[in-house]
């Protein structure tokens, strides 16, 4: 497991981008928010942010969307970068921006493009390197860019209502990650079967659904604090008792018993190594939720 100084902030998707007509997402709900913490985890409105949207498939509606969130933030330097090939990955002009960013936060989209892309690229391990050596550097990400920060990836597929075996597909992610799989949009996508199918393929893996507009704040790549408005839910594999995945032919549905399940909400914190928990208690839990 390598240990990291700087801070990874995964984001399940649809995070408040303080756009929407309603006054849920008026500025003030944004300066509370995901985005502020990335923000904040990152130097303040002083801080130079990169936003990478290889995953989308409409990069300058994205890109534009960040700059206006980011701005809102008082943020000024914020840079958008769309890499669709090594090359660009590569190239020293990009690597330059990287090598000073305090942020970089890939957007949503697929997940398998970012590792298409930047996998295994001077950038890749440059990101490596910049989270192992900097206790002030953020690597963000949302839905797609949340996902590929693990090492066992989800790359598709999944069933919402069912469990069947082979209905989801697995592909290596970025692996800043090692011990986790992550997943995303992941109670109003209906995905916990996906995931399960994920934890009983890899039962040593803690598996992490993300709610939309959830996040967690992940330091030294293993001590971590829910941050957004939904919920974080834990599938722990380790106590499995019945888990028939290597037996099973393809498209069998699937049973697991003993999957030990934790759902968590703003505030709370686990480790990952340790697999332990910490809840908040009511009353800090309130004052938090006082604070948006």
């Amino acid at each position: 497991m390598v240990e990291f100084k700087g801070c990874l902030i995964p984001i399940g998707g649809n995070e408040d981008k303080g756009m929407g007509p309603n006054e849920m997402y008026t500025l003030n709900f944004v300066k509370a928010g995901i985005l502020a913490r990335v923000v904040k985890e990152s130097g303040g409105e002083s801080s130079k942010i990169i936003v990478i949207t290889s995953a989308s498939s409409i990069p300058m509606e994205v890109g534009e969307n960040y700059s206006q969130a980011f701005n809102a933030l008082n943020c000024e330097d914020v840079t958008i970068m769309d890499i669709r090939k090594k090359s660009e990955a590569e190239s020293k002009k990009n690597l330059d921006l990287i090598e000073k960013a305090d942020c970089v936060m890939f957007s949503g989209g697929d997940q398998s493009k970012i590792v298409k892309f930047i996998g295994d690229t001077k950038m890749h391990h440059l990101l490596i390197e910049k989270l192992q050596q900097t206790s002030s550097f953020v690597l963000a990400g949302t839905s797609a860019g949340a996902m590929q920060m693990s090492k066992e990836m989800i790359a598709g597929g999944g069933i919402a209502d069912a469990m069947w075996k082979g209905s989801i597909k697995m592909g290596q992610g970025m692996g800043y990650l090692e011990n986790v799989i992550i997943d995303t949009h992941f109670i109003q996508r209906g995905r916990f079967g996906r995931l399960a199918e994920a934890v009983a393929r890899f039962p040593n893996m803690l598996g992490i659904g993300l709610a939309e507009d959830t996040g967690l704040v992940i330091k030294k790549g293993n001590d971590c604090e829910v941050i957004g408005s939904g919920m974080v839910v834990l599938f722990d594999p380790r106590q499995l008792n019945h888990n028939r995945y290597e037996e099973l032919s393809l498209g069998t549905p699937m049973s697991l018993s003993n999957l030990t399940t934790h759902v968590l909400a703003i505030g709370d914190r686990f480790k990952i190594r340790e697999r332990s928990l910490k809840i908040l208690p009511l009353e800090a839990a309130f004052e938090v939720i006082g604070h948006h």
